[in-house]
Parts: structure tokens; C-alpha cells; sequence
């Protein structure tokens, strides 16, 4: 199988990354697309993100009919900090019979160079990247203008998130991030 690895924090799970796993199963001619729920990103402050558990079920209900894409935990069982070049290591000795293509945004392809083993990732996957925060990707995603920092800060101002998210969560990221 030919897998698309979309790892992210998921800090809430939104229309757009639904959107991108939908756009790269299609153009990249990928098996499924397994959204990575990310424990600790690197790059991020933890103490931004909600807890794992109640992301992944986030992730996990808003996919339920969305064929092909599956919220993924892998990372969580994986020694932290949560590095991309480790769990495509981990994931393809433990799925050998796997290909694996990680999917990311034009904002961290066009500083690639700074993420660990940059360069073993490039030699030994394929990496597709979608557009992001006026950074041009490698396939095309109509854009949906949503992001997850503006889902907590509507959720906090007490605004409607209706649109911004798959309707089966909205109660779980009004509670969660109130």
C-alpha cells in the first residue's frame, strides 16, 4: 500500500486538513492517507495543545465516513520529541510491505532544512507538499481559509465555529477549548 503520512498537532482537527488528506489521496494516487496525531512537535510550545487522547478523538470523529483517511497514534507510543525522519523509520520497519509519502505544508517545505534528517527523508521518501500560508505546494487544494489557532480563539470569544470543522465536533471543540 502507498500511504500519505499527515502528521500535525490537530489543535483542533479542521475542514482544511480534511480537504488536503482528500486532495492528496486523489493526485498522488495514495492508498489512504493516515493523519498522524502528533504528541509534541518540536517546533511547537506544548503547552499550547490539548491533550493527546482528546485530539486523537477529535481527529478519530471526524473522519468516521471519510473513506481512505485514518487518525493515526502511532506517534504516541514513539519516543518524544515526535520527529518525522524517526516515525517513518519506525513505521516502515513495523509496515515493510508499505510505501510511505509524508504530506506537508509549503511553510515547513520552504524550511525543510531545519527538520532532523532532512536530507535522509528526501533520499528516502516521497515528499508532496500542499500549499500553505501563501508557500505554492506540489498539489493543488482549493483553499479553505480556517485555521486551528482561529477555532480556539473563536471558541474562546464564544463565536460560531460552524464550517470551520466537520459538524459531528463541533460540541467536543467548544467544550475542549473553552
Amino acid at each position: 500500500m502507498n500511504i500519505g503520512i499527515f502528521g500535525g498537532s490537530f489543535n483542533p482537527i479542521h475542514s482544511g486538513h480534511l480537504a488536503i488528506a482528500r486532495a492528496a489521496l486523489e493526485q498522488c494516487r495514495l492508498d489512504e492517507v493516515w493523519l498522524m496525531v502528533s504528541p509534541q512537535n518540536p517546533l511547537k510550545q506544548q503547552s499550547e495543545l490539548l491533550d493527546d487522547s482528546l485530539r486523537f478523538e477529535m481527529a478519530q470523529k471526524a473522519l468516521e465516513g471519510i473513506n481512505r483517511v485514518i487518525a493515526c497514534d502511532y506517534e504516541f507510543y514513539l519516543p518524544k520529541p515526535s520527529y518525522t525522519w524517526n516515525t517513518l523509520q519506525n513505521l516502515s520497519k513495523d509496515y515493510p510491505d508499505h510505501r510511505f509519502s509524508l504530506l506537508i505544508g509549503g511553510d515547513n517545505w520552504a524550511h525543510f532544512e531545519r527538520w532532523r534528517h532532512w536530507k535522509d527523508i528526501l533520499r528516502n521518501y516521497d515528499v508532496v507538499v500542499y500549499p500553505r500560508d501563501n508557500y505554492h505546494g506540489t498539489i493543488d487544494v482549493p483553499l479553505i481559509p480556517v485555521s486551528s489557532t482561529e477555532i480556539r480563539q473563536k471558541v474562546g470569544a464564544g463565536e460560531s465555529i460552524k464550517g470551520m470543522v466537520p459538524d459531528s465536533i463541533v460540541p467536543l471543540v467548544e467544550k475542549y477549548y473553552k
